[in-house]
């Protein structure tokens, strides 16, 4: 194939499938999301010095644009699951992106719990 029939058949969506494209950024936002408040808890963050707030809040933000951007694409794309326009990808990326939400959450808590100063 020739670079201009190349660059005419991804500029029409046959190359790279133009409606996994949000799908994709969607479960990738949600992935990121999930791995920063992994990290926030596990050990391996405490190794490098990882602030526990710092990435729950990272989680939290990507967790909830991974959501916004499964719940735009499953709300605009045309035709079924099976059809390659991304459906099954957002509807996976859903509950990925809420639980880098909650596991952010959850992160932000612990870390208030450690920091609150006794009562006197």
């Amino acid at each position: 194939m020739s670079a201009p029939a190349a660059l005419m058949a991804a500029a029409e969506g046959g190359i790279i499938g133009d409606g996994r494209t949000g799908a994709n950024l969607a479960l990738v936002a949600g992935a990121l999301g999930v791995g920063l408040a992994w990290l926030a808890t596990s050990r391996a963050g405490r190794r490098i010095n990882v602030d526990p707030r710092m990435a729950g809040l990272a989680a939290m933000v990507t967790g909830a644009v991974g959501t916004f951007l499964a719940v735009l694409h499953a709300a605009t794309t045309d035709g079924g699951p099976g059809t390659g326009n991304g459906l099954v990808g957002a509807v996976v990326a859903v509950p990925l992106g809420l639980g880098a939400v909650l596991l952010g959450r959850r992160v932000l808590t612990r870390s208030a719990a450690r920091t609150t100063p006794p009562e006197a």
